[in-house]
């Protein structure tokens, strides 16, 4: 893949610890492995994204290993159909603390050839993800607005984000592949009972395949999870949209359980990048 300057959108050339364009724009390479390629204009809050603390208890929860089906079902479906004696190019777009990335990283070292990089808007989840692993490229950056030159990308990641179809599809190569990964309708039910007063119906619908890409394939992993402390279920909240959602007698509620066994209930979805 090739990064591209986000304030013109010509290619950035990596000098030392500098990125840079040819019109002079230059981006630091922070000492723990990371560039902001996020300009002012483009933020919408001094510092959006996940906070400092959502990121730490995101990261003790995947390092527990809760998610790692969910991780593994993930790492097939972006080596499927590859080349080993081919170099892959793969971006998580909203990659957290850099979670999936690890894992794929890991699934495949010594066997295929892998550019990886990592982009998130928060800044917390950027550095974490750079103290854990070296051999990718991580960038504070926009699913509006990716730092990546056009057509440059074999495989793109969006796990519980929140994809961008036409920028996603710009920076594919034809033929690349998305992998879309999205809560299912009994995803962490169990909590969601326990904090809101009633759910919502479930959708029954399925999304429209998106303006330059064709459906690949779909599935599911499900499977019951039990968590046995309270820290545990409160870093489950602490890394979803629920902890704000939430009332405080709800989250109350939930602090209150020693334990709780949830159901994981994930969608993955494959679609194929539209010839040009």
């Amino acid at each position: 893949m090739t990064l591209a300057c986000p304030l013109d959108g010509s290619v950035l050339h990596k000098s030392a610890n500098v990125w840079r364009c040819e019109a002079g724009h230059s981006f630091d390479i922070a000492r723990q492995g990371y560039a902001n390629l996020l300009p002012v204009q483009h933020k919408r809050s001094a510092d959006p994204g996940d906070s400092k603390t959502m990121v730490a208890a995101r990261q003790r929860f995947l390092a527990a290993g809760h998610y790692q089906p969910v991780a593994d079902a993930a790492c097939r479906l972006v080596l499927q159909n590859s080349t080993a004696a081919l170099p892959l190019s793969c971006l998580d777009a909203g990659c957290g603390e850099g979670y999936y990335l690890r894992a794929l990283a890991e699934a495949t070292r010594g066997r295929q050839r892998l550019a990886l990089m990592g982009l998130d808007i928060s800044k917390w989840a950027v550095l974490a993800a750079a103290k854990q692993e070296k051999c990718a490229t991580w960038v504070v950056g926009s699913n509006a607005n990716l730092p990546v030159q056009t057509s440059t990308l074999d495989r793109l990641l969006c796990m519980f984000g929140f994809p961008v179809y036409h920028e996603f599809a710009r920076v594919l190569k034809p033929g690349g592949l998305l992998l879309k990964v999205d809560a299912g309708s009994n995803h962490l039910r169990e909590l969601r009972e326990i904090i809101y007063p009633t759910l919502k119906p479930d959708r029954i619908e399925e999304a429209p395949v998106p303006d330059g890409f064709t459906h690949f394939s779909s599935e599911t992993v499900r499977y019951s999870l039990r968590l046995n402390d309270r820290q545990q279920i409160a870093d489950l909240l602490a890394m979803t949209p629920h902890l704000y959602r939430a009332n405080a007698e709800g989250r109350e509620k939930l602090a209150a359980r020693e334990s709780l066994t949830v159901s994981v209930d994930v969608r993955l979805t494959c679609l194929v990048r539209s010839p040009c």
